[in-house]
């Protein structure tokens, strides 16, 4: 398991449809070691503290296995744009660990900090807005391609390219319990 990408930003504003709203989504690549505080990575801002960030959502990370459905899903739209990591609004881009492998409690130990598995993200308006598809929350809802929210349980630093370990939790609950199954087709 690899770390591929780290990538943080400041909220900034977001056109979502007729309206402007702020959002800590843009996430743009930071080279070198990150620190790791409780409350996130140095230089990352969440704008709505109510869905987005705290103690339990303070690192969004996401698996670089599913960026290949949303290339495709980009061409289907007519946009060949590559996809950079954070193009889904992530601050830690994953390599070999997939959310419907971890449960709640889980930890990603990397050498220098530990983070934990706390909850699936579940996409709204925001996102759609920045990936420029409607229907990219409900995608990401039927395809299950959610990435993972994550606590940090020891502060430290981490850098782009680190290895890091699973170190399972006490696996009572699946991530992908906490998803929303209902619109999944």
């Amino acid at each position: 398991m690899r770390l591929l990408g780290i990538q943080v930003g400041p909220a900034a504003p977001l056109a979502a449809g007729e309206h402007e709203v702020m959002s800590g989504i843009h996430k743009r690549p930071v080279t070198g070691p990150v620190a790791v505080a409780a409350l996130g990575l140095a230089g990352d801002e969440q704008a709505d503290l109510t869905v987005h960030g705290g103690l339990s959502k303070a690192v969004y990370a996401y698996p670089i296995e599913h960026y290949a459905f949303w290339r495709e899903q980009r061409r289907a739209l007519g946009r060949a744009d590559d996809l950079p990591y954070g193009s889904l609004g992530e601050n830690l881009t994953v390599q070999g660990v997939l959310e419907a492998d971890l449960f709640v409690g889980d930890v990603l130990r990397f050498p220098d900090c530990e983070l934990r598995v706390t909850q699936p993200r579940k996409p709204c308006y925001k996102f759609a807005a920045f990936f420029g598809d409607p229907l990219a929350p409900k995608k990401m809802v039927q395809t299950g391609y959610c990435g993972f929210y994550l606590a940090v349980d020891r502060p430290g630093r981490i850098g782009a390219g680190q290895a890091f370990e699973l170190v399972a939790g006490p696996r009572t609950t699946p991530l992908m319990a906490l998803f929303p199954q209902a619109d999944r087709r």
